[in-house]
């Protein structure tokens, strides 16, 4: 058996340990343990492995809340004190940025953190019809698997959706079309929770008379997605409230549709936009940008601070959102929005949006380096970039700061998705 002492906790909340020489990531392991250990995999210059004993453990490492933990693979950090994983991922995001952009923050932000159960209002379940378990599974995939993790209950979903997993499991078993049921989408709102079921072949009466039962009994709205996200539709109740979340510091509502991009965490959500809007202290009369606004979380609070936001989104679904959120909230004179690809396109996106003083960043995974590279000398004097990969704000950030010249003046992490690897950050520049 193999022993090692755990170093780190990497970018996915998996303990770093060397052992004769050699990088081991050892699934399991919280930093300051000594462990053993059995090694999945070997590669060249690292092996995969997962804790077999803990032979010293450490003040880190709690129980974890879920039964399933260990085999579903929707978190991985549920074993480590909630205030070690932020700090954890603090360090990924600061690895990042040091060893990829050859920068550093001149201050580091404190975290943006909100609850840790029951957080996620967004989630994506699989479907999966197992004859060898009795029936209709509906769950997080396991960990390292395409298999469906056979659960009873979600901690990190609301506790109200969570208790709907065993009857969802036994409504979808009873049902003929079971085979043809890949996907459950769901979205929770202020007033509505809609369950989006995703259909290979029409749905038969019956079926449809079990849907309507449950939507019944639990006051949840069904919508059917036969093809593509597009295709989503309402169906069941037909006359429900619409989706939307609020942003109370602003005195916002923002409506959206369930397949559409929201956060997945309302609570730190609220947190990160006023941290955004602070940061970049926008004032009335200045013209700000808020490059991939979605469907308009960042850009309407910067407007409700007087300033005059120019809005750019690659989705024009997105932007006929975000046109319609600043009508509904009575500042379609201070946004403008427009669809606009930003990764074929960088220059005439920003020549699109124009001159602004400030500038908000919120793009996906892939970063925004072919904005940060078109960036004007004239450019704006202050820069918040919101970041859902470390290693793309951290590429992004050298070229703002070792080729357009601004400062990084603070960084900081965002715990969207509490008990994950996931990284979420928020970095402020300047010139």
């Amino acid at each position: 058996m193999n022993e090692a002492l755990i170093e780190s906790l990497d970018h996915e909340g998996i303990g770093v340990a060397h052992v004769d020489g050699k990088v081991v990531f050892i699934d399991g392991g919280v930093t300051g343990e000594r462990v053993e250990f059995v090694r999945r995999r070997s590669r060249g210059n690292f092996d995969l492995g997962s804790v077999t004993r803990v032979l010293r453990a450490s003040a880190l490492r709690v129980e974890p809340r879920c039964r399933y933990f260990g085999t579903c693979g929707g978190c991985a950090m549920q074993h480590v004190e909630p205030a070690a994983q932020v700090a954890a991922k603090q360090r990924v995001l600061e690895d990042n940025l040091a060893r990829i952009g050859k920068v550093r923050p001149e201050a580091i932000l404190p975290p943006v953190i909100g609850p840790a159960w029951g957080y996620r209002n967004r989630a994506r379940l699989s479907v999966h019809h197992v004859v060898k378990k009795g029936g209709v599974l509906v769950g997080f995939h396991e960990r390292r698997s395409s298999f469906v993790a056979d659960t009873l209950s979600c901690e990190v979903l609301p506790p109200a959706i969570s208790a709907l997993i065993p009857e969802l499991r036994e409504m979808f078993t009873s049902m003929r079309l079971r085979e043809r049921i890949p996907q459950l989408e769901l979205a929770v709102g202020e007033s509505v929770t809609v369950f989006v079921l995703r259909h290979l072949e029409p749905i038969p009466e019956d079926d449809q008379s079990k849907l309507r039962a449950f939507a019944d009994r639990h006051r949840i709205q069904w919508w059917l997605q036969p093809k593509g996200p597009d295709t989503a539709h309402p169906w069941y109740p037909l006359e429900a409230p619409a989706l939307d979340y609020r942003l109370p510091e602003f005195g916002l509502s923002l409506a959206f549709g369930p397949t559409e991009f929201t956060q997945v965490n309302a609570a730190v959500n609220r947190v990160l936009v006023k941290r955004a809007v602070d940061l970049l202290d926008p004032r009335p009369g200045e013209r700000v940008g808020d490059l991939f606004c979605g469907l308009g979380n960042f850009s309407l609070a910067l407007a409700t601070r007087g300033a005059d936001v120019v809005g750019i989104e690659g989705s024009p679904g997105l932007v006929a959102r975000a046109e319609a959120n600043a009508r509904a909230n009575g500042l379609e004179d201070r946004a403008t929005f427009f669809a606009h690809d930003l990764y074929t396109d960088a220059p005439g996106a920003l020549a699109r949006m124009g001159r602004v003083a400030k500038l908000l960043i919120d793009p996906p995974r892939d970063g925004a380096v072919e904005i940060c590279k078109e960036l004007a000398e004239d450019g704006p004097s202050r820069i918040a970039y919101v970041s859902c990969s470390p290693s793309t704000l951290a590429r992004d950030a050298g070229v703002l700061v070792n080729v357009k010249g601004y400062c990084l003046l603070a960084a900081g992490v965002v715990n969207m998705f509490p008990h994950t690897g996931h990284v979420e950050s928020i970095a402020l520049f300047e010139r």
